[in-house]
């Protein structure tokens, strides 16, 4: 099961911030965006960590107060989350 959750743990990190990265480019080139909802969705299914390494790296979302304070939060519920089932 550690093997597993380490593979999952890096699949969607990884995800999210490919996710995150596009929806960077899409707004840039004024097209259809990704929805808030998918970038909260994936962060709370154990991405969290990949969504807020994006936020810094692209500079997107860092102004808007839901993923300022949202996204690190998840961070500490995925951390705490994978800590109790690596255990």
């Amino acid at each position: 099961m550690h093997t597993g959750l380490i593979v999952w743990f890096i699949f969607i990190n990884v995800v999210a911030y490919l996710v995150m990265s596009d929806d960077k480019r899409r707004a840039q080139q004024r097209r259809d965006r990704t929805p808030e909802r998918t970038l909260f969705l994936l962060a709370f299914i154990g991405g969290a960590l990949g969504v807020w390494i994006a936020m810094y790296r692209k500079r997107h979302k860092t102004k808007h107060p839901s993923f300022t304070i949202g996204i690190p939060l998840l961070v500490f519920l995925n951390a705490v989350m994978y800590g109790y089932f690596l255990q």
